[in-house]
């Protein structure tokens, strides 16, 4: 079943919390809701599920008008953040709930609820109740009283947020597998761009209630159509400095200056905005054209196996994205490698007009 929004808006009490949004997703996707907080994602599952109505536009489901049609007749399955079971039911008669409203037949319960139980590795649990189990084991049942409906549409709202790390990786990877050999709609969604990238598919990015792009989520990363697209994109945001492109060169506030290479020898002279990832400068050079930086150290922020380097200059202030643990002081000098090949050019409305030419991965 084909999902599709159109001119879709929701004001509440005077704000607009979805505006104009025009969506088409195709039966067998995975579907990703890229944004801050309150940047839409809940407002627009919400409205998707019919759990709030739209101020206008129409919401159809296989060419058909729904937008009227009440939650309960809608075959649509969701997952929260938090970890919605019934406490008092087993994992077994929590995962069978959905079934049993519907007046499904208790043998047909019992080999979809062994099914689904298998595949989110749960069965050996299915006697347990839900506060006997981990928050990871939590989650699943709840994923999988949301699966084993095999609705049409399964909605997950940042459902791996209040998981470890090292849990949510494993779960990412099994909802990408469980949705291959599926011809149901899945939508997840997450502020965190890189599981946006890990989760594939498609990615819908929003901001104040707009999508401001939609595409293959590796489309959409690599060739972002502005810069607020980019920074939602990156994490930390993506670095922008100002600069001036001439018929030769390309200069940095008239005082640092590089020949222009392969990839940006397409802009004409004039005024540009530049973005460069933070994962993609480093503390030693890696390329030819990578761009000889002194810098101060404003702050070492650790995180983990990370570490987001802060620095600055007379003419900009960057973040660095690096692998490992690195301490520096306040203040301190280094130089940093900033890789005059991997940039985006934006005009001074900040609508992208070049791309990396060459692959600049992760």
């Amino acid at each position: 079943m084909s999902l599709e929004l159109k001119n879709l808006s929701r004001v509440v009490d005077g704000q607009t919390w979805i505006n104009d949004v025009n969506l088409t997703l195709e039966p067998g996707s995975f579907n990703v809701f890229l944004g801050r907080t309150l940047a839409g994602k809940t407002s627009l599952m919400r409205l998707i599920a019919g759990l709030d109505k739209p101020t206008t536009g129409q919401i159809m489901m296989n060419g058909v008008d729904v937008t009227g049609v009440p939650v309960k007749d809608r075959n649509i399955s969701m997952v929260y953040q938090q970890f919605i079971n019934y406490p008092n039911l087993t994992v077994y008669d929590n995962i069978a709930s959905p079934l049993r409203l519907a007046n499904i037949s208790e043998a047909t319960i019992r080999k979809r609820v062994h099914e689904t139980a298998e595949m989110l590795h749960i069965e050996p649990y299915l006697h347990r109740l839900p506060l006997e189990l981990s928050g990871g084991q939590q989650q699943r049942t709840a994923m999988a009283r949301a699966l084993v409906k095999e609705a049409t549409i399964v909605l997950f709202d940042e459902p791996l947020v209040n998981l470890d790390y090292k849990l949510r990786e494993e779960l990412r990877l099994e909802l990408r597998e469980l949705f291959k050999e599926r011809n149901t709609i899945a939508i997840y969604a997450t502020t965190e761009p890189n599981e946006a990238l890990a989760l594939g598919g498609t990615t819908t990015v929003l901001h104040e209630g707009r999508v401001l792009q939609y595409g293959p989520t590796a489309e959409v990363y690599h060739r972002p159509k502005d810069i607020l697209t980019a920074e939602m994109f990156s994490e930390p945001p993506i670095n922008v400095v100002n600069g001036r492109v001439t018929e030769s060169e390309v200069s940095f506030d008239q005082t640092v200056h590089f020949p222009l290479n392969q990839d940006l020898r397409g802009l004409k002279p004039g005024q540009y905005q530049f973005g460069v990832r933070a994962s993609h400068i480093g503390l030693v050079p890696q390329n030819d054209d990578d761009l000889e930086l002194s810098v101060k150290v404003d702050l070492a922020e650790i995180s983990g196996s990370e570490t987001f380097l802060h620095v600055r200059n007379d003419y900009m202030n960057l973040v660095l994205h690096l692998s490992g643990v690195h301490g520096y002081d306040v203040d301190e000098d280094i130089n940093i490698y900033f890789p005059t090949h991997k940039l985006y050019a934006f005009d001074m409305n900040g609508q992208m007009v070049q791309a990396p030419a060459r692959k600049v991965g992760g």
